[in-house]
């Protein structure tokens, strides 16, 4: 399909800089293709009420790491430039792919020396060579700490990753180390929060355990491959970014009992979804499953296991507007966010949500 057909005006205003507080606050809008009312304005904590006793909820459990790292890039004659990286896949102990500005100055076998400022890292460098250039920007980094040390010296020397319609508005703050994190984050390595998760709270939580519906969680790392337009002018042209994920088999088995006894799968995130899609057998079977997923989903494609979506709003001609096109219908979704745009909805990482029915169930 051409990908002008998923573009939309967004004026700026509508863009959220701060999330709701409280979080399950944010507006809800329901999108049910096959209601007589397509489309309802709620709020998050009215969650429960459109679920049934015995349908599951799929929860990304992936932790964002301060991946956002600042630095001075060294080279044999030549003198030190500032560059930035923002680490997007672990490949190895001491090996990360990353996005890199000014990526076009940067060779392989530069080193960069990261660090507050540019300058080094407490008591030693958190020093990295460039082992490898690919294209866009992306850069292997191959640093001179491995494991839990290079763990630790991210942490201290690195920001949050704010996505960049954020980031060009306002810098990184101790707040987003909480806002862009769910309470729910476990397993280290996603430099992307998966935002639909970050509305929920203990009390949510509380009120999903009363309504009988179950919880289950799954981890895929969000890449900041996320947030990179789609350049291609057709979608049969882009090429999808990898993350890594996995579904345990226990997670799988019990997500396919909710299935036999006619419970629904609800995921919290296009990367809930992206992962069990992944993961399902073309019969709608999931099984236990681990590795790096490049599931490009867009209208026509057939979705195996997942009934229910909740997401948020997302950029026009992205992919992940795309893939919500694909799950509740294209039309559908063009006026389901026209009507966002028009009542106030906030968009983006910070914004408000949607709860999607899938239009082929």
């Amino acid at each position: 399909m051409r990908v002008d057909l998923f573009d939309f005006d967004l004026p700026d205003e509508r863009i959220a800089l701060r999330p709701a507080e409280p979080r399950d606050s944010a507006r809800l809008l329901v999108v049910n293709p096959h209601a007589e009312t397509v489309l309802s304005d709620h709020r998050v904590g009215d969650l429960p009420s459109f679920l049934r006793p015995g349908d599951a909820l799929v929860f990304n459990d992936t932790k964002v790491i301060p991946a956002q790292l600042e630095g001075i890039r060294h080279r044999e004659g030549a003198g030190g430039q500032q560059v930035s990286a923002t680490l997007h896949m672990r490949i190895g102990p001491s090996r990360w792919k990353a996005f890199a500005k000014p990526g076009k100055r940067i060779k392989e076998g530069d080193r960069i020396a990261f660090g507050h400022s540019g300058e080094s890292c407490f008591l030693g460098a958190l020093d990295a060579t460039v082992e490898e250039k690919g294209e866009a920007g992306e850069v292997t980094l191959a640093f001179d700490l491995a494991g839990p040390a290079l763990d630790e010296a991210i942490a201290a020397v690195g920001h949050i990753p704010l996505p960049p319609y954020i980031a060009a508005k306002r810098p990184d703050d101790e707040r987003d180390r909480a806002d862009y994190q769910t309470i729910y984050a476990r397993e280290e390595g996603a430099v992307a929060a998966p935002t639909a998760g970050l509305h929920f709270t203990p009390a949510l939580f509380e009120a999903l355990d009363r309504a009988g519906i179950e919880r289950h969680f799954v981890t895929l790392h969000v890449g900041a491959g996320t947030f990179l337009p789609v350049k291609a002018d057709d979608t049969v042209d882009h090429k999808m970014h990898l993350e890594s994920g996995t579904v345990s088999p226990e997670t799988a088995a019990q997500l396919n009992a909710v299935k036999a006894r006619g419970g629904r799968i609800v995921c919290v995130g296009t990367t809930s979804l992206r992962l069990i899609e992944s993961a399902a057998e073309e019969s709608g079977e999931i099984r236990g499953w681990s590795g790096a997923t490049g599931i490009f989903i867009t209208p026509g494609y057939r979705f195996k296991a997942v009934d229910m979506l909740m997401t948020n709003f997302h950029l026009p001609r992205s992919t992940l507007f795309m893939l919500v096109s694909a799950f509740s219908g294209f039309e559908t979704m063009h006026a389901a966010y026209e009507h966002a745009i028009s009542t106030g909805y906030r968009f983006y990482s910070y914004g408000d949500a949607s709860l999607l029915f899938r239009k082929d169930k």
